[in-house]
């Protein structure tokens, strides 16, 4: 994706919870995961769960107000780390940033 300064985008990620880590993986997002973005300055929107069918589990939404402050957010040690969480508890995990619109995106 180009550069687009003062348009909004979305990091879409894309992941299934471990079989048996869910309990855990609840705690991680409420406590760690969602407050850990919000101190990058980037700010959840929107989480969806697929109860039925072939598609990931978990597709989520954060958004910043310009790719400039999202890429600087993903640059740091600290979303390394969050992410780098995540992944003990989640597999397939998938990401990408995408101009923000309206409404749901995959």
């Amino acid at each position: 994706m180009s550069e687009v300064s003062g348009k909004s985008v979305k990091l879409l990620m894309t992941w299934d919870v471990q079989p048996g880590r869910e309990p855990e993986y609840f705690e991680f997002m409420s406590r760690e995961f969602i407050p850990g973005m919000q101190k990058l300055g980037i700010r959840p929107t929107e989480a969806w769960y697929t109860y039925y069918g072939s598609r990931p589990q978990m597709l989520t939404a954060v958004l910043a107000d310009s790719y400039p402050i999202m890429n600087q957010a993903l640059a740091t040690d600290d979303w390394s780390k969050l992410r780098e969480r995540l992944l003990t508890y989640v597999m397939n995990f998938h990401s990408r940033i995408v101009r923000a619109s309206g409404g749901f995106q995959m």
